[in-house]
């Protein structure tokens, strides 16, 4: 009877002893199979980065230079061809007068400045690009008329000017802010396959790019939407306004694609084994890397390499153990 407690209280002893789980020691292919989940979303923030940063590009560029395409690429276009109401006796001459005066027919805001141009023309001047560029209309009308011309503009633009300056600015920074951001970005991500540690950070990054960008997105529609509704309630002055569905498409794009890529990074927060955790022990990650030849160590259940210890002695009652 001795010899049986002794037996029991030593199998009792050597399965204390080897029940902790041992983290595999996997190579470098097989590291990197339970990880591909995560280097696959990890690859897809960057790929909706990149397209963010190829819109907000666009919406950089948009009516910088004379120059085919992006010269038709505005946030608000005013039309003065017909300034003169239809309402106003031998309007037609007034507003032919009044072109002769230095006025062009339509003028178009761009993020970095303005472009004019005629009815049958098409643009014929764009500004030179401007830092924190506002348009001010009264400046430009100004500065077009020729000396000793004026025209009286509305007072609920003059009143609006203030306002127009300070949304520009702040979209102006923010847009161009997110497009850094947004490239560094790119490179950044694919850190994220390696620690929660590094996740972190980067999800931050990634919450401050999209917000940057929508922020931007939201302020333009905001602005350019009530300038157009104030200079076409005026009835003293026809100056038709239309809002640029091609360039807001780009933002708005650039936006949802940072917003994308945001939920995404974030969800890797708590998802997705990374190669720490893996290496650790604390997670697995995708169990074909197992199954792949040169895996070594202890895992759970006594496996060795993904296959089960082989030759392990078990105990049995009344009889010896082999």
């Amino acid at each position: 009877m001795v010899p049986f407690f002794h037996r029991r209280k030593d199998s009792d002893h050597a399965s204390s002893t080897t029940s902790p789980t041992l983290a595999p020691e996997l190579t470098k292919p097989q590291l990197k199979r339970a990880t591909r989940t995560r280097k696959t979303f990890s690859l897809l923030c960057s790929a909706f980065l990149f397209i963010s940063v190829i819109f907000l590009i666009l919406v950089e560029i948009a009516g910088t230079y004379n120059r085919k395409l992006i010269r038709d690429w505005f946030f608000i276009r005013l039309d003065l061809s017909h300034i003169i109401p239809a309402s106003v006796p031998n309007f037609a001459l007034i507003n032919t007068i009044a072109q002769t005066l230095g006025l062009h027919d339509f003028y178009q805001v761009g993020l970095w400045g303005f472009c004019e141009g005629y009815k049958g023309q098409g643009v014929t001047y764009c500004s030179k690009p401007e830092t924190l560029y506002w348009f001010n209309p009264v400046q430009i009308l100004r500065n077009e008329l020729l000396a000793g011309a004026s025209i009286n503009l509305p007072a609920d633009i003059n009143d609006i000017l203030d306002l127009i300056k300070l949304a520009s600015q702040v979209m102006f920074g923010l847009f161009l802010t997110s497009a850094v951001l947004s490239f560094v970005l790119i490179f950044i991500m694919p850190f994220s396959i390696y620690s929660r540690w590094l996740t972190l950070p980067i999800a931050i990054l990634t919450f401050l790019n999209a917000l940057f960008c929508t922020a931007a997105s939201i302020v333009a529609t905001v602005m350019f939407v009530i300038f157009r509704n104030v200079i076409g309630s005026v009835k003293e002055i026809n100056i038709k306004a239309e809002i640029g569905v091609t360039m807001f498409a780009f933002m708005w794009v650039a936006s949802a694609f940072t917003i994308f890529a945001w939920l995404v990074q974030t969800g890797l927060c708590c998802c997705c084994a990374t190669r720490r955790d893996v290496k650790t022990g604390r997670k697995r990650g995708n169990e074909k890397a197992y199954q792949m030849q040169g895996g070594e160590g202890v895992v759970a259940n006594g496996a060795v390499g993904g296959q089960e210890k082989k030759g392990r002695k078990r105990f049995r009652f009344g009889k010896k153990s082999v």
